[in-house]
């Protein structure tokens, strides 16, 4: 069974016309060429859909129930080649976004807000996951684009800058480095118990603390490691010490958190980047891409 696009228009045409004459000036063709469209689509069929009467054609049984999805296949004909136009422009298709638990709070908002608003018919998938999980996604191909951090460039993976902010110190409420008076110098954290990041899970934030403290001649007692910025806030609400991390981290409140400025840090010292595979054929990434080119 096989049947043309042509056949289809023609069939809806008289359908809704109910006369020949009409559907043919209406296809802008004559009614000869429209009467053997039909013919053939009933052919095709093994039915007939229509009857012709002295004042109307009329539809049969199987031509009511053929005529919704006939309109139906001329309507997803028509959508297709603007999907695929729109695809290939990057104004469709799909964007899998992986992103750390701190971008939710800087980055990630901004780029929801700006697929939403230009690339609306892209279908966004969202994974949280830590950085070293993201490389290896990328890699898979199971996502399009991270948000993440410490990733270097190389011949694989493209790396992008999107963020920038300062270290904080989150303490206890009532903490004696919350009481100074001043901000805190690293000297005087060190002489407190630091929570500080897993070296496999949070890599870049636990070699960034160890290197801000090493910058200072500082050696501060590590109490616990963590793999998120989420659980050492909550192990210092609970009292179990004092912790850096980012800037945006101070969002996140609980009931016996304290945030402080660090005395002597650049207020540029934590990054997140975006990273992607060099060589990709997603055109709503680059449309991404090219939207966030600004940031930060």
């Amino acid at each position: 069974m096989s049947f043309t696009l042509e056949q289809l228009r023609g069939f809806v045409a008289v359908a809704e016309e109910g006369n020949f004459g009409r559907a043919a000036a209406r296809l802008r063709i004559t009614q000869p060429p429209l009467s053997r469209q039909v013919q053939k689509l009933e052919r095709a069929l093994e039915v007939e859909l229509l009857v012709r009467t002295p004042r109307a054609v009329l539809l049969t049984p199987a031509g009511e129930a053929f005529l919704p999805e006939a309109r139906r296949m001329l309507s997803l004909a028509d959508a297709a080649p603007i999907a695929a136009r729109n695809a290939a422009r990057g104004t469709a298709g799909a964007l899998r976004i992986g992103f750390t638990a701190i971008s939710t709070l800087t980055v990630l908002g901004t780029w929801i807000r700006t697929i939403a608003h230009h690339l609306p018919a892209v279908e966004l998938t969202l994974t949280e996951m830590v950085t070293r999980d993201q490389v290896d996604a990328l890699l898979a191909g199971d996502i399009h684009v991270g948000l993440a951090r410490g990733v270097p460039a190389s011949e694989v993976l493209s790396v992008r800058r999107v963020h920038v902010e300062s270290l904080i110190l989150a303490c206890h409420r009532g903490h004696p480095l919350a009481e100074l008076g001043r901000p805190p110098g690293l000297a005087d954290i060190g002489r407190h118990d630091v929570v500080t990041y897993a070296p496999v899970s949070a890599r870049y934030l636990q070699e960034l603390v160890i290197s801000v403290f090493h910058g200072a001649g500082v050696e501060p007692r590590y109490v616990q490691q963590v793999g998120q910025v989420h659980s050492l806030l909550a192990l210092v609400d609970a009292g179990v010490g004092v912790g850096l991390v980012p800037r945006s981290a101070a969002r996140l409140r609980l009931p016996n958190l304290a945030f402080t400025e660090i005395d002597g840090l650049r207020p540029d010292i934590v990054e997140t980047h975006c990273v992607w595979r060099a060589q990709h054929s997603n055109p709503a990434l680059d449309s991404l891409l090219r939207l966030t080119e600004g940031a930060p």
